[in-house]
């Protein structure tokens, strides 16, 4: 598959390499969903894997910024047509970032070929998670692994 390119919401840049510590303390410092380091390498995502993944190409990662410093991020793999994580440090919160790194994403799994996208995410059904992705157009279709449940997502038009 090649790499589609698709113009990216405002604010909004692919993540290189030299991001990966930023999204790791993106990642622990979430409220909801939370996984530390240690949980994090139980399930095989260390710096090192995220680092493998990027540089394969068929992995993106977008990332927003305030003041210089990576406050948001999304990832999603091309190979699965998923969405893996969409994060946004506690004091990032309701700007509109999670919005915008979820419509990348979406955008460039489309702009590869699928008609259809999934990601999973807690199955708790107080998560702030749920009615943000219903509210995008997701649809939950059942469990997944991980006490998670599937959402799935239909190319428009």
């Amino acid at each position: 598959m090649n790499r589609p390119r698709s113009a990216l919401p405002a604010g909004v840049r692919e993540a290189t390499a030299a991001d990966i510590p930023a999204l790791f303390a993106v990642r622990t410092s979430v409220r909801e969903n939370h996984l530390d380091l240690a949980q994090l390498a139980e399930r095989g995502v260390t710096p090192a894997t995220i680092a493998e993944m990027l540089a394969g190409g068929a992995v993106r990662s977008w990332v927003v910024e305030e003041r210089r410093e990576v406050v948001a991020f999304s990832m999603a793999d091309m190979r699965t047509g998923t969405v893996f994580a969409l994060f946004v440090r506690p004091e990032a919160e309701r700007r509109g970032y999670g919005r915008a790194l979820l419509r990348a994403a979406e955008e460039w799994l489309f702009a590869s070929g699928w008609a259809t996208i999934w990601l999973q995410t807690g199955e708790e059904p107080h998560l702030r998670a749920h009615p943000f992705y219903r509210a995008a157009g997701w649809r939950m279709v059942g469990p997944a692994d991980h006490e998670d449940v599937r959402y799935e997502k239909q190319r428009p038009g």
